[in-house]
């Protein structure tokens, strides 16, 4: 009876060693654990004390959108097939800054008349697609801002959009 008494309880030098351990293992990981979070703190706390150059922040940082309608819509028509057609197109033109937007609306004459000419060449066909119809979208564009380019200098708008758009 005495050995199998011996062997269901460990000895007295064992089962300290194990709760050492165990110590251990927790210590160092809350040893870890702290450490990270200080080093988290630290990095968080001192990358926001330091003020952000004034040049970075002003070219990272996108100026609200402006919208700017073109009035009255755009009426075309042209001929398919031997049948009159026609096409009206209200747009309305994104752009970030303001003042050049302004300076855009002097030119507002030519802007008009290139779309006008833009819009009577179309195809019905064509224009009665979603791709056709995006198509003429990007050509608007590109007519818009190659007239900013030409008479300011620079690009002012951003995009053109289709808030109507009617075939007949």
């Amino acid at each position: 009876m005495a050995k199998s008494d011996d062997a269901a309880t460990p000895p007295a030098g064992k089962g300290k060693g194990k709760l050492k351990l165990i110590l251990v293992i927790v210590l160092g990981l809350l040893l870890a654990i702290g450490a990270s979070v200080g080093g988290t703190w630290y990095i968080m706390h001192s990358s926001a004390s330091k003020p952000a150059p004034a040049a970075e922040t002003a070219t990272n940082v996108k100026q609200p959108a402006i919208f700017e309608p073109m009035l009255p819509a755009f009426v075309a028509n042209f001929n398919q097939n031997g049948r009159q057609r026609y096409l009206q197109v209200s747009i309305t033109l994104l752009a970030r800054n303001q003042a050049d937007l302004d300076a855009l609306k002097v030119h507002m004459p030519v802007i008009r008349n290139n779309l006008v000419m833009l819009f009577s060449g179309q195809n019905f066909d064509t224009l009665a697609t979603p791709v056709g119809q995006e198509m003429l979208r990007q050509k608007v564009t590109a007519s818009v801002q190659e007239v900013a380019q030409k008479e300011l200098g620079k690009v002012v708008v951003e995009q053109a959009l289709f808030t109507n758009f009617v075939l007949q």
